[in-house]
């Protein structure tokens, strides 16, 4: 019996443009619609594509990641989502990869990142601890969002 060939989806990971706005917020609505990911409004997705990443097949996003910096000591790898039909063929990875190369050019000593996938994240060499075990905490304030 032959076995099924899965081949490697041709896509290109580049970084996000203002002309990209609208196409993304169509994007991510299918995420936000089921909890994956936050509501993003027009200005916000705008501000995200200033260190975010979309991952394009032919002329379609199907992936995208942004990396917030808040100092030189810390940035947060967000919105990660890829197209459902494309996740497990490497297309969020590169899309990590694509953020921590940025966060190292410009010189910031930690990533982190929020997640409800932490195999996935530890799987691009993240962990749950840094060196001298810092550890992030939370404390949720109200029930929903």
């Amino acid at each position: 019996m032959p076995t099924e060939t899965r081949l490697k989806p041709s896509f290109i990971v580049r970084p996000a443009e203002k002309s990209d706005v609208e196409a993304l917020g169509e994007f991510i609505e299918p995420f936000v619609e089921n909890g994956r990911l936050l509501p993003r409004t027009r200005d916000e997705l705008l501000d995200l594509t200033r260190h975010g990443f979309v991952a394009i097949s032919g002329d379609t996003i199907i992936g995208f990641a942004a990396l917030e910096i808040y100092s030189a000591k810390l940035a947060e790898l967000r919105s990660l989502a890829v197209s459902a039909q494309y996740q497990g063929q490497g297309v969020g990875k590169e899309l990590v990869a694509a953020c921590i190369a940025r966060a190292k050019s410009q010189n910031v000593f930690e990533v982190m990142a929020i997640t409800s996938s932490e195999e996935f994240f530890q799987r691009c060499g993240f962990d749950f601890t840094l060196p001298g075990e810092k550890k992030a905490l939370f404390l949720q304030t109200r029930e929903t969002y």
